[in-house]
């Protein structure tokens, strides 16, 4: 194996969030500096608060109404179409070839 491949590694790291929070961690860093720690983080201090800003269920749950009514439109016209070429293949079996009209 090479010599000094592998960078120095830290048992007791210090690292130092902005809130003034410190503690030890193992690193190949000597001295980390962060932002955010769980000691200020509002998720673990349960301050977190969950807002459902611009409606954003109301118009998710909108969506999927439009998905399923599209979805049915589409069944419907998938159906007519398919009565539509069963009446024609239906003419076509008695001898009429096209379609009937009213004169």
């Amino acid at each position: 194996m090479k010599k000094d491949l592998h960078p120095e590694y830290y048992e007791k790291a210090k690292v130092t969030c902005s809130c003034g929070n410190t503690f030890e961690v193992g690193s190949t860093e000597s001295e980390i500096r962060v932002e955010v720690c769980s000691a200020c983080h509002p998720f673990y201090t349960g301050t977190a608060k969950f807002i459902d800003t611009a409606g954003r269920v109301d118009k998710f749950q909108e969506r999927v109404k439009k998905a399923q009514e599209m979805q049915t439109n589409k069944k419907a016209k998938k159906t007519s179409k398919k009565e539509n070429k069963e009446e024609k293949n239906e003419r076509i079996a008695f001898g009429s070839k096209t379609p009937t009209s009213g004169s």
